[in-house]
């Protein structure tokens, strides 16, 4: 192979130098942090927001949301080890199963992944390639690795609430989660549409936004619902430049949160 050959093919792969060091021998990616000054490479902490510092407005008691330091572009995003990883794909552990339930199994789609926490009360599916990141403050983050900005988050918080109807009707909750826990103060933001849905008789909120940066513009969508005792949020998105793309990918991991009853 050429010189010239061997700079093409150089600059058109994936993995760094530095990411190319970090498989061990047997080919598998070690857990590894990784900053940069670029706005993206630390999106997920804006996009699957800081549930930090979050003060909900007076006029609507939401709950306040875990804090999270993961507003540094140097304290977030880490590659899940090994372990972690196969529990993405296999059922290893009654608390992190991935086993899907009948009806997670029945609406799974081709292209798609289950993900149920046993413990939490939750499942969901995610799309096929994204990798599980842990990120303080979420319980679970998933993410694409080439485009930062794709992402799904799920929280869980206690509440005395019973029931997602007491916060409110669906715009103004979904309208004042977004401005003040779902997106940094700096960000302008937009709601676009809010609703309501029942799943096996209970309400969840769903609703859709954008989130104006600088340099970029993320178009997102989102769920909420209270049971167990907790306030569960998920959120989805991606670039606006890619949302035709993936919207009905996004839709698709919306749709599947599901909460099951804990006894």
């Amino acid at each position: 192979m050429s010189r010239a050959a061997r700079l093409r093919a150089r600059a058109s792969c994936v993995w760094t130098r530095n990411e190319a060091k970090s498989y061990s021998a047997h080919g598998v990616r070690k857990l590894r942090r990784f900053a940069s000054p670029n706005p993206a490479a630390i999106i997920l902490v804006d996009a699957t927001p800081p549930m930090a510092t979050a003060v909900p407005a007076a006029s609507l008691p939401l709950p306040r949301l875990a804090s999270s330091s993961s507003s540094s572009p140097t304290a977030t995003a880490r590659r899940p080890s090994l372990r972690k990883r196969h529990c993405a794909v296999t059922p290893v552990a009654a608390a992190c199963s991935l086993a899907p339930p009948r009806q997670l199994d029945n609406e799974a789609k081709k292209g798609f992944l289950p993900v149920v926490d046993k413990k939490a009360g939750y499942s969901f599916l995610y799309p096929f390639g994204w990798e599980e990141v842990a990120v303080q403050g979420q319980d679970k983050v998933y993410k694409d690795v080439i485009e930062p900005l794709e992402s799904v988050s799920v929280n869980s918080i206690p509440t005395s609430k019973e029931d997602i109807r007491d916060l409110g009707p669906p715009d103004k909750v979904a309208e004042a989660l977004i401005k003040k826990v779902l997106a940094p103060p700096m960000q302008k933001t937009k709601l676009i549409e809010a609703k309501e849905n029942d799943v096996d008789g209970r309400s969840y909120y769903t609703f859709e936004f954008t989130a104006q940066a600088p340099n970029y513009t993320r178009h997102a969508l989102g769920a909420i619902v209270i049971a167990n005792g907790k306030f569960y949020t998920l959120t989805t998105g991606a670039n606006e430049r890619r949302w035709e793309k993936m919207k009905d990918r996004l839709h698709t991991v919306v749709d599947s949160f599901k909460i099951e009853n804990r006894i």
